[in-house]
């Protein structure tokens, strides 16, 4: 057998008030299921990153390694005016390399029937530009509100969620094992 994916979850929003703790909470309890992956979670909330996008920031530097150990993403995003959350964007914009060549998946919500689409969108097209490959099937909760239970238990029915995020982790661990093989008989690059 070999060996786990490493995949980071990433928290994408940094606002007060966020639901993004409890997607990422719930996707963690899945990913734990599993023993076909471990997951290191980065939460922009606990990472902002300066709008300069310095390098040499010590907070950048200490999320390089973590972000270079990774060999697959699993975005949490909500959509904010229609797009990512500016943390979010600060966060890919800080790194280069440590991004190339690696299977990013989503899991969006948003207030709208739209759940976080508008948003995966745009990062589909970020990452496209690190030559990530972006998974097919997401997991959106459209009206996230609706997805909570009168106990504020999220979310509510999880039936269909659970079945998309198997789905999108079968994606993402495909193109990560993939990868990993690729780049064992010839570097990303060259």
């Amino acid at each position: 057998m070999t060996s786990p994916v490493q995949v980071t979850l990433i928290i994408g929003s940094a606002r007060d008030g966020r639901l993004a703790p409890d997607v990422a909470a719930w996707f963690r309890q899945l990913a734990a299921r599993r023993d076909d992956l471990t997951l290191d979670v980065v939460d922009v909330a606990d990472t902002l990153l300066p709008a300069d996008l310095d390098p040499n920031h010590p907070r950048t530097t200490a999320l390089r390694p973590r972000l270079t150990a990774a060999e697959a993403f699993v975005l949490v995003v909500p959509e904010y005016n229609r797009s990512v959350p500016g943390p979010l964007k600060t966060l890919i914009d800080s790194f280069q390399s440590e991004w190339q060549a690696k299977p990013v998946g989503f899991v969006s919500y948003g207030l709208s029937m739209a759940g976080g689409v508008r948003a995966v969108e745009h990062l589909r097209q970020i990452f496209a530009e690190f030559h990530c490959v972006g998974m097919k099937d997401v997991v959106t909760f459209p009206r996230i509100l609706e997805h909570y239970d009168t106990e504020g238990r999220f979310p509510a029915d999880p039936e269909g969620a659970e079945a998309a995020a198997k789905l999108m982790l079968d994606q993402l661990l495909w193109w990560a094992r993939a990868l990993r093989e690729a780049k064992t008989v010839r570097p990303y690059g060259t």
